[in-house]
């Protein structure tokens, strides 16, 4: 009977199209949603986000606000539990929420080998660690930007050549662009030779990371500037606090887009179904049994489900695939990428919305009186 619901929906090709279409759209705009949430979680969870420790001056949000001594790096070391520190300079064009921010982390060129999840996909470390003014960019700032090795990137008052293109594990690493420490601290307006804006230690396996932070600001707060110090996780969930409220809010869009899919299967299946009563019955006359006619109507409503989400949730990771796409807030981002699971629960939540849009007409379907579904005229 699969032919048969081809052409019946191919019958009605302009009514189909419009509810594939609408599907596709609804589709794609919870695929986007869902890769948010996705990135929030990424960027808040697992070992890089709760093995590591941000030490930050206290008191402080903006990294242009936080301004720590580079020696404090020696006094952090030294603390039992503290495989290593790296002091780092940030630098961002825009403190608040953007869709575009742009992030340099100035840091020593070897121990961001050794401590950062990164690995050059085109380029030259051997030209980074020697050119005072070269960097490294994440791929997705690449591809946002279109820049490549060689390419000459200029922001405010940072001028920057570019030494090679890296990729991560940890898709927030990608939306970065990593310098010479004393270069990032020589390109500010006010010159911050001596002072980072904050170090990141690096745990030993068996250390109680929360001890370790507690034990790091009692060390520092006799020294002249007193820190606070949160596991990263914790300290980028902070920092995008604002952020972390509209996504929760986007949850919500995400369910209404369902509820659109819903909604327009549904009532197109309707119009089906009244349409052709008649035919239903016919049906049922030479010995298709009412459970036969509920599957075919439910049939068509899954088909338009699942053909409108295949289409929309298939743009939806090209575009996060191929788009480069970050929201970011005082150096801190997130960012949007595709994932299997995404596609697979985009694609399970438009068989659910299939079978849930198409039961009530299917059922109405087959409890139809014959004699009476033949006379409609």
């Amino acid at each position: 009977m699969f032919n048969y619901v081809l052409k019946t929906l191919i019958r009605h090709r302009t009514r189909s199209l419009l509810t594939v279409t609408g599907a596709a759209v609804a589709i794609f705009v919870y695929c986007i949603v869902g890769s948010v949430q996705e990135g929030l979680y990424r960027l808040t969870s697992g070992a890089d986000a709760d093995r590591r420790l941000i030490v930050f001056q206290e008191n402080r949000f903006c990294p242009t606000t936080s301004r720590l001594p580079e020696d404090y790096a020696v006094k952090i070391g030294k603390i039992a539990g503290v495989k290593d520190v790296l002091p780092i300079q940030v630098w961002t064009n825009n403190c608040r929420a953007s869709l575009d921010i742009v992030v340099f982390n100035g840091a020593d060129p070897k121990k961001i080998q050794s401590m950062r999840p990164v690995k050059l996909a085109s380029g030259s470390w051997s030209q980074f660690e020697t050119q005072r003014d070269a960097a490294v960019i994440g791929r997705n700032i690449a591809m946002r930007r279109g820049l490549k090795v060689g390419d000459q990137f200029t922001i405010g008052d940072i001028s920057v050549r570019i030494a090679g293109v890296f990729q991560s594990e940890v898709p927030s690493e990608e939306n970065l662009i990593y310098t010479h420490l004393a270069f990032l601290q020589n390109s500010q307006r006010n010159e911050s030779v001596g002072l980072v804006t904050q170090h990141e230690v690096l745990l030993q396996p068996s250390a109680d990371a929360d001890r370790v932070a507690t034990e790091i600001d009692v060390q520092l707060r006799a020294s002249s500037v007193a820190t606070k110090t949160r596991r990263k996780g914790a300290f980028q969930a902070s920092t995008l606090s604002d952020l972390v409220d509209l996504i929760g809010f986007a949850h919500w869009l995400g369910y209404a887009c369902v509820g659109l899919v819903l909604s327009l299967v549904a009532t197109t299946t309707i119009m089906s179904v009244q349409d052709r009563m008649q035919e239903y019955a016919v049906l049922q006359t030479i010995g298709v049994r009412p459970l036969g006619t509920l599957r075919l109507v439910l049939a068509e409503s899954v088909l338009l489900c699942l053909v409108g989400g295949g289409i929309g949730s298939g743009f939806a990771l090209i575009a996060l695939q191929f788009g480069g796409f970050a929201i970011g807030a005082e150096g801190a981002t997130i960012a949007f990428k595709p994932s299997l699971w995404l596609g697979l629960s985009s694609l399970g939540t438009s068989l659910c919305v299939g079978l849930v849009a198409g039961l009530p007409p299917a059922i109405q379907t087959a409890r139809m009186s014959i004699v009476n579904s033949l006379r409609t005229a």
